[in-house]
């Protein structure tokens, strides 16, 4: 086959989400000529084009952080262009709009957080290309990845690259190279812009804008079919559309509001499915993963849904077992049942995010695999952005939760 084009870089990033943002970003601040290839034509991922617009916490919900590095200064500057703010606790401005008081969290902008996020990249020297789909992975003799194929406004060419990183939320790298993936449970839950001054919600920019999340109060809903196919991901769409469609319609026909006042301002621009699918890893993070130690942990994260539960982070999570060259981060890592749920969010994307992305700068630069990298080795480069990895680096004892003895 005759291509386009052909690039060559240290490392190449699939997704540009937050968990391939942090993976570009860690492994460009080493110096290394990076790639970050997205399919849509805006950044951020579910963050930003998806409206999930929250950046969860990074504490335990008890006072202690836990997650660090790359992670933190995403929620940090995400309120730049944004009426939001962290709680004061957590430095934050006194008196600020933040979001349930006592954790580091935060809500902002969706199009504030590209805006920062895409000064970040350009600041460390990564080379984005938007509207640039992963279509086909090339393979060496011992099954390595080195290369992706690519097609965009360009035409179809080739990206080579000393190693990749799928941060693309559906581990399209992983599945296109041969590996094994699981999917699992989804709901509708419909998040969306809209101007309502009737509403009181928690999600506002001003009184008559807000973000408005459907069915929180309604019957669960979940997703019929495998969400790695594509019919499945339309269907899922349309079926949001349609609920929106039935919120506003019955909203005028009971004359609780009109067309004047109350009206869709903003859809998602992805399928909002939070679990598409995670990778077979070296090591799996599981129900009942919450408190337990690994020796291998290259982080901490705090379940964002529960206050004092912590789950360290197995370096193996993030290791394809059935393909080589290839870090995964995010939503697709090695976690399966209540610990995907708890893992699929913005703060452990980000965490594991810049955990690839330096596992893979350093694969490079010792030519190697990642599963001849050690723990302590990504360890010894972490700790240089104040990363912790075991409960007692920041004063947690797991015997004190869940009736450990």
């Amino acid at each position: 086959m005759i291509f386009d084009f052909q690039k060559k870089y240290d490392i190449a990033v699939a997704g540009a989400g937050v968990a391939g943002i942090a993976a570009a970003l860690a492994a460009a601040r080493r110096g290394h000529k990076v790639v970050l290839l997205e399919k849509q034509m805006l950044i951020g991922g579910l963050a930003t084009s998806g409206l999930i617009y929250i950046y969860l916490p990074l504490c335990d919900g008890q006072g202690t952080q836990v997650t660090f590095g790359i992670s933190e200064e995403m929620l940090r500057t995400s309120i730049e262009f944004s009426p939001f703010d962290f709680p004061e606790k957590w430095g934050g401005k006194v008196g600020g709009r933040d979001l349930r008081g006592n954790r580091y969290d935060c809500c902002f902008s969706p199009a504030g957080m590209i805006l920062s996020l895409d000064d970040l990249l350009r600041e460390a020297g990564v080379d984005l290309w938007l509207d640039s789909r992963v279509c086909a992975v090339q393979k060496a003799n011992d099954g390595k990845v080195t290369a992706l194929e690519v097609e965009n406004c360009s035409g179809r060419g080739v990206i080579h690259a000393g190693y990749f990183v799928d941060a693309t939320g559906d581990a399209t790298l992983v599945r296109r190279a041969g590996g094994k993936t699981e999917t699992a449970e989804n709901r509708h839950t419909l998040w969306m812009i809209q101007r309502s001054p009737a509403e009181k919600l928690v999600y506002h920019f001003t009184d008559q804008i807000h973000i408005i999340p459907f069915g929180s109060a309604e019957p669960i809903r979940t997703v019929n079919g495998d969400v790695r196919q594509a019919d499945v991901h339309t269907d899922f769409i349309r079926t949001s559309w349609n609920t929106a469609r039935e919120y506003y319609r019955e909203s005028y026909r009971s004359g609780k509001t009109d067309r004047y006042k109350h009206y869709p301002l903003h859809l998602p621009a992805m399928a909002q499915l939070r679990k598409i699918a995670c990778i077979k890893g070296v090591e799996t993070l599981e129900d009942g993963s919450e408190w337990q130690r690994f020796d291998s942990s290259v982080g901490l994260y705090a379940d964002w849904r529960r206050p004092g539960k912590v789950y360290e982070t197995p370096y193996g999570a993030l290791i394809p077992a059935d393909v080589k060259g290839v870090y995964v981060a995010g939503r697709c890592i090695s976690a399966v049942g209540d610990a995907w749920e708890s893992y699929r969010v913005i703060p452990s994307a980000a965490m594991t995010g810049e955990v690839a992305g330096v596992g893979a700068a350093l694969a490079v630069e010792r030519k190697c695999d990642a599963t001849e990298l050690t723990a302590e080795q990504l360890r010894t480069e972490l700790r240089k952005n104040n990363f912790k990895f075991h409960f007692e680096e920041v004063g947690l004892n797991p015997a004190e939760h869940n009736n450990i003895k």
